[in-house]
């Protein structure tokens, strides 16, 4: 409910947005002299910070002390873009403890990677001819011209309909709408408004609200490349026209001036369309299984493996659903992280036992000298 992958709901999630509330009675029950909790960055942000204020306060009021920081496991050399942030609280106090630097190791995402493994998940057909209809619009983009950074909304290109003010279609007449074109160009004259509503986008008919700022800024930019460069792509933005997921209309280019071959970059089957990454790190797991990263070069999905490396988790047994492995993965921790953590947090405690096991292993040996082994 605090991600962007999620609605968003926050404390309004009747399911999850109120867990915060079961844990803290959890460890006033229990009084657990640490923990450690870990969510998205967004839940100290949510509703102008007020549930992380309200966090704060109840943590404090059952005795913990707080302390919080933000990681990724490439700040650590291990190849998922994964920012979390993570929460620790202690009965002792936190003067004992100093979270860890982040190292910077540049790594590739290769250094996880089987070759060619058996048990991987294959990229279907028509997926990889939509990959392919892609690939011919990035070559026809002249070479002087910058692939845009903007999310590219292909329905866009043509598309005349109004995105000011509540002149948005939902709020139009049918004889409103008739002067305007929707996806790709095609006229709303003569039509009835279901008829006109079905021939635009998802994300301008679903809503009777004005459009916000980024949405404009998005849908303007498109439409202005396209007319900018419709010679050279009309032919090819017909071709996308036809791919048969909407999303897959899409294209997220977020390989920079990087070459212009999508199979040389991680993609991704997202709502949002389809994203390019660059191969440095993967893109974070997450618990939607259509959002496994592809290995494109490999026409292939990262194996269960593979998805483990990126979570540090190498010695479980995984679920044989590749699905539910992935929800599962996706819904991990980084267990090197935590673990970091926790050494840092009860390094006293580690202290302490290793000195009462040498005294242990002292005892023992005076008295295997003095009486001999029985």
């Amino acid at each position: 409910p605090f991600s962007t992958a999620g609605k968003m709901l926050g404390r309004k999630d009747n399911s999850l947005g109120n867990l915060i509330d079961e844990i803290i009675k959890i460890l006033h029950h229990h009084k657990p002299t640490f923990f450690i909790l870990e969510n998205v960055p967004f839940i100290a942000k949510h509703d102008n910070e007020s549930l992380w204020k309200y966090i704060k306060k109840e943590f404090k009021r059952i005795g913990y002390t707080l302390s919080e920081n933000i990681y990724s496991p490439h700040d650590f050399g291990i190849p998922q873009h994964r920012k979390r942030i993570y929460i620790i609280g202690s009965l002792k106090g936190l003067t004992h403890f100093e979270w860890m630097a982040k190292k910077n190791i540049k790594t590739s995402i290769n250094t996880i990677l089987s070759k060619n493994p058996q048990d991987a998940k294959k990229v279907k057909k028509d997926e990889l001819d939509s990959l392919d209809t892609w690939q011919e619009f990035i070559e026809a983009i002249p070479k002087k011209i910058q692939i845009p950074r903007f999310p590219i909304w292909a329905m866009e290109f043509g598309a005349t309909y109004p995105i000011e003010g509540n002149k948005i279609p939902l709020n139009l007449s049918a004889n409103e709408l008739s002067k305007y074109k929707g996806i790709f160009g095609i006229s709303l004259k003569g039509l009835s408004k279901a008829e006109q509503l079905s021939l635009l986008p998802s994300h301008a008919k679903n809503t009777d609200q004005p459009f916000p700022a980024w949405k404009k800024n998005y849908i303007t930019k498109n439409r202005i490349f396209y007319e900018q460069n419709k010679k050279v792509l009309k032919k090819v933005v017909n071709k996308i026209s036809k791919l048969k997921n909407p999303s897959w209309q899409k294209l997220e280019w977020n390989v920079g001036d990087n070459k212009r071959i999508i199979k040389k970059y991680i993609i991704q089957f997202r709502a949002s369309g389809i994203r390019l990454k660059k191969i440095e790190t993967s893109p974070s797991l997450v618990c939607t299984n259509t959002q496994i990263p592809i290995i494109s070069w490999e026409n292939r999905y990262l194996t269960k493996k593979e998805g483990a490396k990126l979570q540090s988790l190498t010695e479980l047994e995984l679920p044989e659903n590749y699905s539910v492995c992935f929800k599962a993965l996706g819904n991990a921790v980084n267990a090197d992280i935590i673990y970091k953590i926790a050494k840092r947090l009860i390094k006293e405690e580690l202290a302490n036992n290793i000195v009462k096991m040498e005294i242990l292993k002292n005892n023992d040996f005076n008295r295997t000298m003095k009486y001999g082994n029985r």
